[in-house]
């Protein structure tokens, strides 16, 4: 991978590339369960909800262009009992993928966790989705969750997964 990858948290600036990115997502029709693209003005509140210090947003820039962001998000929110229990989501531009930029991502996310106090994480992904599948069992997340032909995308039918890691040490 190419060594001026750089990892920083995301600022309102990001926005737009954030948005094209999950466009993209949406576009392939194997990354998410949203159909109809977001203009960068539908999300604004959604980027408004992160914060570094709780749930951040984190942005992979190559040559001073976001190329990826991960997030790190609140799991049922209000119930004290699953605080350090969080998702994360990936996301790479299509034109920088196979470049270890998602794994670049989700190395950062994991190793920031004690900082943030969070033990469990959660990733919530489509079955057909083998490439972020391998990503996750890359790094030590095993399937917990299935949920068999849930999703219809544009007639295709496919399940939704949750993959999970326990960063605790002592369990």
């Amino acid at each position: 991978m190419n060594s001026k990858l750089n990892i920083r948290f995301a600022e309102k600036d990001d926005l737009s590339a954030l948005v094209e990115i999950y466009n993209q997502a949406i576009r392939s029709k194997t990354s998410t369960g949203d159909m109809t693209e977001f203009t960068v003005e539908e999300r604004v509140d959604w980027f408004n909800k992160f914060d570094p210090n709780t749930y951040p947003i984190y942005v992979a820039e190559l040559n001073n262009k976001v190329v990826g962001y991960g997030t790190i998000s609140p799991y049922r929110p209000g119930r004290k009992a699953l605080d350090k229990t969080a998702e994360i989501s990936f996301y790479v531009d299509y034109a920088d993928h196979k470049q270890g930029i998602g794994s670049t991502i989700l190395n950062h996310a994991i190793s920031d966790c004690e900082r943030i106090g969070k033990e469990v994480l959660l990733a919530f992904l489509l079955d057909i989705n083998t490439s972020s599948i391998g990503l996750l069992k890359k790094y030590g997340f095993e399937e917990w969750g299935r949920f068999p032909t849930v999703f219809e995308l544009d007639e295709v039918k496919c399940g939704h997964l949750i993959y999970g890691v326990n960063l605790r040490e002592d369990d």
